[in-house]
């Protein structure tokens, strides 16, 4: 049995019986005010389950004279509402008393009465209340006034449309037409020429060919229903009319409203493929994105762009230009959507034209001041970097200007900078020298630590003649400023030894540190204030006050520490291959080994309040080795081994880039026999976009459990919860779909007793982030009979969630409430998470950011480390981010790093670190960090579940 439509919801939470005889009382009243509150809390209990016989007849004696128009508005929804035939499908002999009324309101002298009823009969059913009504409903066809004629005209349609409603008007779609030829009221125009092409489709067309010439004069209501008239004809019909149905659709491109611009360019794409066809949408949706302010607005019709950019990309290619020019909104979102768009429409033809225009927005964003500045600058410089990558030819335009960004203030965007440097400077072996040049010229403005790591790297492996490996050098002590790098004084005080101004002068202290994690998974401790910008230094008579690498030394950042010994140790070896005086290399390994070494002394001092950490220690430990005794074999891994490390991983990206471009550009082909799965059809990409109103209904069946997509009925069965026992009286299980915001489950329940169950509820709660839409209705449940219940439940974000309650019911026998209590369904994260990729930089700044962290200890009887993180991928639904080139060989560590994003746009972040011990087992940490506590608590649950082996 189907369950009654309803057309109004109204959410009421004081449902008592008690309060069914206040409203009778009030309503036998005569205050105006009281019979309206007792209307509304009658209607708002009806829309909530309850049920109230006993208030008709006296809503019949005492709220149908009434001449109040509130009073009348709610006696109407009232009469919406209420059940109007029986158990057997037969009026209810009462209603009878309605239709008298509803025969006075339709010939009232109010306006608004015979409007408000003429709606009232659209949502009617019952041809024994409306047909004693049809000779009322067509006088006001003619009626002077636009409000009332319109209505009419949505009453005939829908009488027209009830089952035996072309018995009851014959003649309507003839009426409607005269109506429609002698309406001047746009409104009511609108409504007629709808009802002809619901109706009687080939009268509209026949109108609609007739006066092609005054179509643009129509109003914007009526243009939108020609609109759909068209695409729905050319849905089902594909014959020789489609030419001047283009031609209607080309006209209405020049109407002054946006919305119908909008449609026209929409259902134009529909229509046809042509060029022409395609190039005049996509100028449209292009004027629109530039006329319209609304930021909701731009959004819309770039997610337009983007789907023309799948289907068309040779044409939107043309159009980049103008695309580009979304780039001058304020917000944000809109112009990371407009770069999307554009990355991906870049050619040969066109990449100096689109780099320029990069560029000139990179100069804005130093002139002003405003607060996303930083932001929007990191988004131009990802996208610069993109262009180069695909045009090395246009690298050398704006790598010298991007460099000027290295010492930014935003040290996101900074950071970006040097990865582009450093892929730049190996793909264009022609830019190194500029480039080495200017990356030491602007090495001093440099202000972050992790800016600084990545420039120090660059200099040790690519400064390879004699005055570049000299300029490093020079470059870096003057960096580091006089050595040592703190004196104690008589007194015992310890001094910076640096000179610098007093109003610069800076404390020798540090803060709270914290673990990051590396490219390659593991963990290194940093400073958390290495990862902010400090004031750049103060430059007297050509010469640094103070060195931007004494700065973040003396903040306790040894990670920094190290990699400038290893950055000597490098600089110092390529000397010894390129000076030819022997007492020249042993000056500068003199000065490289007196830095790692006050560097140790500062780490092991009490003068900061944290020591060097091992990891550090070590490292600048062994450059001071290697610098005491060198071999050729050394010599090989430091000076060569680094390099081409880098260049495999560049290798590997770009291969991985190249696969993924690969399988977008794939078309999967079916066998001769196979069956056509229509949906999956229309969710290819490439889809019109006028055949999404099919795709919803689709949806919508999928949502509600109508269909599987892969027809497999054991899917099915394994969607299926039992929630009571089979020796309850009630036997109940539900059979749950999950379809990304939407849970719904289809309740079986059963009467397994000989006797009538009345008042049945199923009653439901949820624990999490899960929201129940409407409260089931109660129901009566015959001896050993079934009744299917549907409940729908929101889901607003990311974690397993709970769904529990209990089944609640009467029986003649006894007075009190039986209560049967449900199994709990528990709703699984992984039915909201999917696979994604995302950049190491991206990793490792969410990484930092994101505050909740769940640690799980490994424990498992796999022995394989490779096989183990498999299955973690398995388990988890996560991508894998680490190469696996990385992964190769056997070491007894494992380190990596895996990613997935969920239907709400949130992260999921997992760090895998392993050892394999000497007993051949496992251990090590999983990492799981996001930005929300349900994902984190939800995915460790699920990975303590699961990682045990591949058949828990």
């Amino acid at each position: 049995m189907m369950e009654k439509s309803c057309s109004l919801l109204v959410h009421f939470d004081k449902g008592t019986p008690a309060i069914a005889n206040e409203i009778k009382e009030a309503l036998e009243g005569n205050d105006v005010l009281a019979k309206i509150d007792a209307m509304k809390k009658a209607v708002s209990l009806l829309l909530n389950g309850e049920t109230l016989p006993q208030l008709f007849i006296t809503i019949i004696r005492y709220v149908l004279p009434s001449e109040d128009h509130t009073i009348q508005r709610l006696l109407l929804l009232y009469l919406e509402i209420i059940d109007k035939k029986d158990a057997s499908g037969k009026l209810l002999p009462e209603m009878i008393l309605i239709c008298q009324n509803l025969r006075n309101n339709l010939q009232h002298p109010n306006e608004y009465i015979r409007g408000v009823t003429l709606r009232f009969l659209c949502r009617l059913h019952e041809t024994e209340i409306i047909e004693p009504l049809i000779p009322s409903v067509l006088q006001n066809l003619e009626h002077r006034h636009p409000f009332i004629r319109r209505n009419a005209i949505f009453a005939v349609m829908s009488i027209y449309k009830l089952p035996q409603g072309d018995q009851l008007l014959v003649d309507a779609p003839e009426m409607i037409e005269k109506a429609l030829s002698t309406e001047h009221d746009q409104s009511a125009k609108r409504n007629a020429f709808l009802m002809l092409f619901t109706c009687a489709q080939e009268r509209a067309i026949n109108y609609l060919f007739s006066h092609v010439d005054k179509i643009s004069e129509w109003g914007e209501q009526l243009q939108m229903v020609v609109l759909e008239l068209i695409r729905k004809v050319c849905r089902t019909d594909k014959g020789e009319k489609k030419g001047k149905y283009i031609t209607i659709i080309i006209s209405l491109l020049n109407s002054p409203s946006s919305a119908v611009v909008y449609e026209c360019a929409g259902t134009l794409v529909s229509l046809s493929s042509a060029p022409t066809a395609i190039k005049a949408a996509a100028n449209t949706y292009g004027q629109l994105l530039l006329s319209q302010s609304d930021n909701n607005v731009k959004l819309i019709v770039l997610d337009r762009l983007q789907e023309l950019k799948s289907s068309h990309r040779e044409i939107m290619v043309d159009l980049v230009m103008d695309v580009l020019r979304a780039l001058s909104s304020p917000n944000l979102d809109i112009r990371r959507k407009t770069l999307d768009i554009i990355l991906d429409l870049i050619t040969a033809r066109n990449v100096n034209e689109i780099v320029q225009m990069l560029k000139k927005e990179v100069v804005k964003t130093q002139s002003g001041e405003l607060e996303k500045n930083g932001e929007y600058r990191q988004m131009l410089i990802q996208a610069i970097h993109s262009c180069a990558i695909k045009f090395p030819e246009v690298a050398s335009t704006v790598v010298h200007l991007l460099m000027d960004f290295l010492g930014d203030s935003n040290i996101a965007s900074a950071s970006d900078v040097v990865i582009f440097v450093r892929e730049i400077i190996e793909t264009n072996p022609k830019l190194r020298v500029s480039i080495v040049t200017r990356l030491l010229d602007t090495f001093y403005q440099i202000r972050a630590a992790r800016v600084c790591v990545g420039a120090l790297w660059i200099t040790g492996e690519y400064c390879l003649s004699l005055s570049e490996v000299e300029s490093g050098i020079a470059t870096i002590k003057q960096c580091l400023g006089e050595l040592p790098f703190f004196s104690v004084t008589e007194e015992g005080e310890v001094t910076d030894t640096s000179k610098k101004p007093p109003q610069q002068a800076s404390s020798i202290t540090v803060s709270s540190r914290r673990p990051a994690i590396l490219s390659d998974g593991t963990y290194a401790t940093q400073n958390a204030a290495s990862e902010t910008a400090f004031s750049a230094p103060s430059v007297i008579h050509g010469s640094l006050s103070s060195g931007n690498l004494r700065s973040l030394l003396l903040t306790g950042d040894f990670f920094l520490a190290a990699v400038v010994a290893c950055t000597l140790t490098k600089l110092v070896l390529r000397l010894e291959e390129v000076q030819s005086s022997k007492v020249e290399v042993n000056k500068a390994v003199t000065q490289a080994l007196l830095v790692m070494v006050s560097m140790l002394q500062l780490g092991q001092s009490s003068v900061l309040p944290h020591p060097i950490d091992s990891d550090s220690y070590d490292r600048i430990l062994l450059c001071i080795r290697l610098l005491s005794n060198t071999g050729d074999d050394i010599r090989k891994i430091w000076l060569q081994s680094c390099r081409q490390s880098f260049v495999k991983m560049l290798s590997e990206k770009q291969l991985r880039e190249t696969e993924e471009l690969k399988a977008k550009a794939q078309v999967s082909h079916a066998q001769p026999d196979d069956l056509i799965d229509f949906y999956h059809l229309k969710s290819r990409k490439g889809m019109s976009q006028l055949e999404l109103e099919d795709e919803v209904q689709d949806d919508l069946k999928r949502a509600t459990g109508e269909f599987i997509n892969d027809g497999n009925d054991t899917n099915k069965l394994n969607r299926i919860i039992q929630l009571t026992g089979f020796s309850d009286p009630v036997y109940a299980e539900a059979y749950v779909t999950v379809h990304h915001y939407d849970i719904v489950l289809d309740v079986t329940v059963i009467n397994r007793t000989k006797v009538t169950l009345q008042n049945l509820c199923l009653e439901l709660a949820t624990m999490g982030d899960l929201k129940l839409v409407e409260r089931p209705q109660n129901y009566a449940l015959a001896p050993e009979s079934s009744k299917q219940i549907k409940a729908n439940i929101k889901v607003s974000s990311t974690e397993t969630g709970v769904i529990f309650g209990n089944i609640v019911y009467e029986t003649s026998n006894v007075f009190e409430r039986t209560v049967v209590v449900l199994n709990d369904i528990h709703i699984d994260i992984m039915d909201y998470i999917s696979p994604a990729f995302c950049s190491d930089n991206a990793f490792r700044t969410m990484w930092a950011e994101f505050e909740w962290e769940n640690k799980v200890a490994v424990n498992t009887t796999i022995q394989d480390e490779k096989e183990f993180l498999d299955h973690i991928i398995k388990s988890t639904n996560m991508k894998c981010l680490t190469a696996p080139s990385v992964l190769d060989g056997e070491c007894g560590f494992l380190a990596a790093n895996l990613y997935a994003k969920s239907v709400f746009g949130e992260d999921a972040l997992v760090n895998v670190s392993l050892e394999k011990q000497g007993d051949g087992k496992l251990s090590g940490y999983i990492r799981i960090r996001s930005k929300t506590q349900g994902i984190a608590l939800s995915l460790g649950d699920k990975i303590t579940l699961k990682q045990k082996g591949g058949g828990s």
